[in-house]
């Protein structure tokens, strides 16, 4: 589906952006503002950049195949189903999660003003696919009525906010409208709702650094926090934590699923993969500057006392648009819509994932099929179907009386970084044997893994500690799908260079 790059930039900053660079730096403030803002910077322009370029730039030399579809002409078959299973556990895990917590930001204890504004964007986004791509209707007009009344539903939706809908119900709608929009055409509802979701964050995005500028505030975090109880080691969770903000191997599921498939040209890959890495590096950046300078002193002990503290939802959402209101209202915007456009921005992004996170999920699964020779689960519907239910798992049943989504959320860090070192893994092997440098995927990718396999060791010796079997049973698992292979990729890495 080739694409101006304007529309498909928006689609796939939309995409990767979601909630990760929300919740993650909004969390990993709590060991103070340096440690944060020094691996956004350097980690987003010198790691997360050259990750997401990279795996466009092996999907397009690779007729546009995913990196697990890649993973096979260069690893072998072997790896290729690890990577599949692997990033079926990831998506279905991180989705899952990006449900619940939508429901729950839905619901009457949170933010149900944002409920029409969501929804409005997915029947705006509807109406300019079908304007734009079948009636020839201009897209600047396009876009430019869409954001009014996208705006205009805002308000309304503070004025009329959806209540009494239980958190149960709000997770089988979204599980509903997950699969629809995983099947329907990308041009229909995808691609036009992830570019003027887009917009929105920009918006959004100028407004909180303008009123930065204007407001110049007072950092009231610490450098380095040494007072909050509880705080697990620095290195290597700060680095965990922040995920999306500085890197994410969910980009290369987006970068290589969707994004490459819709380039008009190779040198639209620059701008768009590299170009929104960065993107994201500044949305995690004035998320680290609302949590640690948009809040007094003390409300910022209050949301990071402890590490249990501030895990919780209401600690990493109400800090960030708490802090980010405040910014915006400093450009004259009064703080109560402030605060209700920053919820709806944040909301919106989490439901541009779930849409570009089902239907990543959907293909990974028809290449499953494809593999292991299961005939049911190339066909669409079905793929799109055993999705949801992967997505449904995580989002209802319980473990320990908590979601099991929000319970397994400790290892999606992990698992998401470890999918961003195997990714870099499988570029460096391919550049490896068109004899190109390798040296700036190499050494990030061994960086990271050395980062996420210490985290996951830590993590399973805490959960074996202390009796959590579930976490236990499914952390071993995944570390043995991973150093499977990572032994598979070494094992081609040495083929190649007794070939050479």
């Amino acid at each position: 589906m080739p694409t101006r790059p304007v529309i498909l930039f928006g689609h796939h900053f939309a995409s990767i952006a979601g909630l990760g660079p929300i919740l993650g730096p909004a969390i990993a403030v709590i060991w103070g503002w340096l440690p944060a803002v020094l691996w956004i910077l350097f980690g987003s322009i010198f790691i997360g950049c050259i990750h997401d370029i990279s795996a466009i730039f092996i999907s397009l030399r690779n007729r546009g195949r995913s990196i697990g579809d890649v993973t096979r002409s260069i690893a072998g078959p072997r790896a290729h189903i690890l990577f599949l299973v692997l990033i079926f556990f990831t998506l279905s895990l991180c989705m899952g999660t990006f449900v619940r917590v939508i429901a729950t930001l839905f619901s009457d204890a949170f933010h149900p003003e944002s409920v029409i504004p969501v929804a409005a964007l997915i029947v705006l986004a509807v109406v300019v696919g079908v304007l734009v791509y079948k009636k020839g209707v201009n897209l600047a007009a396009a876009t430019i009525v869409s954001l009014l009344l996208m705006f205009v539903s805002i308000w309304f939706g503070i004025a009329h906010p959806v209540t009494g809908v239980g958190q149960s119900s709000w997770v089988y709608l979204l599980i509903t409208y997950a699969f629809i929009a995983s099947v329907l055409p990308v041009w229909l509802l995808l691609q036009p709702r992830d570019y003027l979701n887009s917009y929105q964050l920009v918006i959004g995005m100028a407004l909180m650094y303008i009123g930065l500028f204007i407001f110049r505030p007072t950092i009231s975090a610490p450098v380095i926090n040494h007072v909050s109880t509880g705080l697990p080691p620095l290195f290597p969770f700060l680095f965990i934590t922040i995920a999306c903000g500085a890197i994410s191997g969910f980009h290369s599921l987006v970068s290589t699923g969707t994004t490459s498939k819709q380039l008009t040209r190779e040198t639209d890959a620059v701008p768009i993969g590299f170009g929104g890495m960065l993107a994201e590096g500044l949305l995690a950046m004035i998320v680290v500057l609302a949590c640690t300078s948009g809040v007094s002193e003390t409300q910022w002990f209050d949301h990071y006392s402890s590490w249990e503290a501030a895990q919780g939802l209401a600690a990493k959402m109400e800090a960030f648009v708490s802090g980010a209101g405040v910014f915006v209202s400093k450009t004259g915007i009064p703080l109560e819509i402030a605060k209700s456009f920053i919820v709806v921005m944040a909301v919106g992004f989490a439901m541009t994932t779930l849409d570009s996170g089902t239907r990543l999920l959907r293909y990974n699964l028809e290449e499953l099929g494809e593999g292991l020779n299961i005939g049911v689960l190339r066909n669409r519907y079905i793929a799109a179907l055993v999705a949801v239910s992967g997505i449904g798992y995580f989002s209802l049943m319980t473990i320990g009386g908590k979601p099991a989504g929000l319970a397994l959320w400790a290892l999606f860090g992990t698992t998401n970084q470890v999918l961003a070192s195997l990714g870099l893994l499988i570029v460096s092997l391919f550049l490896y044997r068109l004899r190109k440098p390798i040296i700036y995927t190499i050494i990030p990718m061994v960086g990271m893994m050395l980062m996420t396999g210490t985290a996951m060791i830590l993590k399973l010796r805490e959960s074996l500690l202390n009796g959590q079997w579930p976490l236990f049973i499914i952390g071993s698992l995944i570390l043995i799908l991973v150093v499977w292979l990572v032994i598979e990729s070494l094992l081609a890495f040495k083929k190649t260079m007794r070939e050479a």
